[in-house]
């Protein structure tokens, strides 16, 4: 069985947990198949990899329309394959169309939802149109439909009701903890201005507003004044975003010391000693359907703290293995309360720092969850599984 997997992301240019999704996806998999990999941007040099590019002719276009011009290129390189997987709406037309062409089937993983991201029309205006038609018009008539959580088999039997839930079944994503585990070393810190010596908080993810780092930014005001505050955060949205939270940055740096802000997309073995030796990790989000970002923390035995939304409390066992923060959303994702939901989570933020023994355990039990529940091998196994059922072989 030939299949071939759909993404825009793929190392070395990934972005998000779609793109370490497919990337770990991929690698289990060729134990089982034969797999062949179709991404966006640079030409890769991998084996069964194959990378496209934007159509010159649509080289000033909207960047939703740029996507659809990738995704038929995409779809005509399918020729041969058995199944079809694509990931993220940036890949799903192109999944779409391969199955009309060949007749082969069809299977989407949704990492996310494009009704439950409406500040994307902020970043693609009325490509926001084009890219919520792309995922509604695959969604509709494929084969399998996986989701990342059950969060986010809720939230697309919510967003499209008329899918049969039968259709829908969850696979969650998972973690490498061979490659996710504590370093000792803190040659990194230094390098990026840490103090190994004193306590910080981290946060490792897009500016976007889904990660919300605003909010975080926010409740940082009352962290604990000797705690540091380390921001791996890049790849803005938006030049409207870039600007809020650089001044954000600028304000908190002006009122206390030790916030640092690594803005570029940094190797993995530096983001592992990062999380490591970090007091709490934390991850703010106002939308996150799984976030593999909680599971690379807590396979480094870093205590979390982060929003009781999506996906996220069926990785982050409250109490255990770190602190949920409650939200109480409005329609497009943002807290109602803006200055309730940053105090609460400055408040558990500030609970872990005030009792680094208790972090260290939860820290502990955290690495114990992503290894007992969380592994790629079986990811893949029930993947393939799946494809097993679509073809019959």
């Amino acid at each position: 069985m030939r299949v071939d997997l759909l993404s825009r992301e793929y190392p070395p240019e990934v972005y998000g947990g779609a793109g370490v999704h497919v990337e770990y996806l991929a690698r289990e998999l060729r134990h089982l198949t034969d797999v062949r990999v179709r991404c966006f941007g640079a030409p890769r040099r991998e084996e069964g990899v194959r990378a496209y590019s934007v159509p010159g002719g649509l080289a000033e276009a909207n960047a939703a329309l740029q996507v659809l011009g990738v995704d038929l290129e995409m779809a005509a390189g399918c020729a041969g394959a058995d199944v079809v997987h694509s990931h993220t709406w940036y890949a799903n037309f192109a999944g779409h169309v391969a199955k009309m062409l060949y007749g082969v089937p069809h299977v989407m993983t949704t990492h996310s939802l494009e009704p439950l991201r409406p500040w994307k029309a902020e970043q693609l205006g009325g490509g926001y149109v084009l890219s919520s038609w792309a995922e509604r018009t695959a969604l509709q008539s494929a084969d399998a439909i996986v989701a990342v959580s059950e969060g986010m088999r809720r939230d697309v039997l919510t967003a499209y009701p008329e899918i049969a839930p039968e259709r829908v079944q969850v696979i969650h994503n998972g973690i490498d903890t061979e490659e996710y585990a504590p370093s000792r070393g803190t040659e990194v810190l230094s390098r990026h201005g840490i103090d190994p010596a004193r306590p910080y908080v981290v946060f490792v993810g897009r500016i976007t507003r889904q990660k919300g780092l605003v909010h975080l930014l926010h409740a940082a005001r009352s962290f604990d004044p000797d705690a540091q505050l380390v921001l791996c955060a890049g790849a803005p949205d938006t030049p409207e975003i870039a600007a809020e939270v650089t001044a954000l940055v600028e304000e908190l740096s002006a009122k206390r010391e030790g916030v640092i802000w690594i803005s570029e997309m940094l190797p993995r073995p530096e983001v592992v000693q990062i999380l490591t030796h970090a007091t709490v990790f934390v991850c703010p989000s106002v939308y996150e359907p799984m976030g593999i970002v909680n599971l690379e923390a807590m396979a480094c035995e870093t205590a979390v703290v982060a929003t009781a939304t999506g996906g996220i409390p069926e990785v982050v066992a409250d109490g255990s293995t770190g602190l949920l923060v409650p939200i109480d959303q409005a329609r497009d994702g943002e807290p109602r309360d803006p200055g309730r939901f940053a105090a609460d989570l400055a408040e558990r933020v500030n609970a872990l720092l005030g009792d680094r023994a208790r972090a260290e355990e939860m820290g502990r039990a955290g690495r114990r969850r992503a290894i007992d529940h969380f592994s790629w091998r079986r990811i893949a196994e029930r993947t393939h599984e799946l494809y097993a059922t679509l073809t019959g072989s």
